[in-house]
């Protein structure tokens, strides 16, 4: 979990990850601290190193549009690093009130109107709010079907599941920073974050780097136990009506092994429709206690 200093966390994690020579500055020999220095820091974004110091201490509360953007160029952060950092040091900058769980019959319309590749509907907090068949075909490995992170990290199945299950971890972390950053205070999110960084090391480590990349499209390497390896184009949709809402799709190029693939896919999802003995997939969206 964070603490109350979320601008002083971010700025000591983001400077350890910045190697001097990248920043330009000469290498000195051995140093007590990854990354840069704060003095270095101070001295790349053109404020004292005491006004620095001040505000990783959580000392200084109030800094500057212009000293964010001097320290955001200094740290070598990105666009979405940067937004970041911006709604930690000045909180109205993007602010917004908790995250809706509530899904729109429209939307359940629009995925269930897509019955040919994998969608489904997440939250801020990466819970899995719907999904049309095909996802839910997609994931059926999974002992539950509800949240992305937890699926990932507290289910041993996602190390077969995903061809690269480190990336794969990584980029959740960095994209769960980003979609929680614009709700700073939902408890939900919060008691999801904290679940996660007592059950799994390796997501409290993650956690801890403060990388911020949010999700917008990707490739996938994904393993399904009877359909075997995918190559899917992964694409998330803002929803704007919704703020915090996503809607992820899956598609494969056509004509390749993995568009065959999500056609046998599809053919599975069928027969888990139709068939009595097939276990009902759908008691693998119910909602867990935490979400209430």
């Amino acid at each position: 979990m964070d603490s109350e200093n979320k601008l002083g966390d971010y700025l000591r994690a983001r400077r350890a990850l910045v190697r001097p020579q990248d920043a330009g500055l000469p290498e000195d020999g051995p140093r007590r601290v990854p990354g840069l220095r704060r003095d270095e820091v101070a001295l790349l974004a053109g404020v004292s190193t005491d006004y620095y110091i001040r505000l990783e201490q959580g000392r200084e509360r109030h800094p500057s549009d212009q000293v964010l953007r001097s320290i955001a160029c200094a740290l070598r952060l990105d666009d979405a690093a940067a937004a970041h950092l911006f709604r930690l040091g000045l909180p109205v900058f993007g602010a917004r009130a908790a995250t809706s769980l509530t899904v729109a019959p429209e939307l359940t319309r629009l995925m269930d109107g897509m019955p040919d590749v994998p969608t489904f509907l997440v939250g801020a907090a990466q819970d899995i709010l719907g999904a049309n068949a095909m996802a839910r075909e997609l994931y059926r490995g999974f002992a539950r079907y509800d949240n992305l992170l937890r699926m990932i990290f507290l289910d041993p199945y996602a190390r077969d599941f995903y061809g690269d299950w480190d990336a794969a971890s990584r980029l959740a972390v960095s994209n769960l920073r980003a979609s929680s950053s614009q709700f700073p205070a939902d408890g939900h999110i919060e008691r999801v974050v904290g679940e996660l960084a007592l059950r799994s090391p390796a997501f409290a480590n993650l956690w801890a780097r403060y990388e911020v990349r949010p999700r917008t499209r990707e490739e996938k390497h994904l393993v399904h136990p009877r359909v075997g390896e995918l190559r899917l184009h992964f694409e998330t949709l803002a929803v704007a009506s919704a703020p915090g809402q996503h809607l992820s799709v899956y598609s494969a190029e056509p004509g390749s092994a993995s568009h065959d693939g999500l056609v046998l896919l599809r053919r599975l999802a069928e027969q888990a429709a139709t068939d009595p003995e097939n276990p009902d997939q759908e008691k693998a969206l119910e909602k867990d206690d935490t979400r209430s």
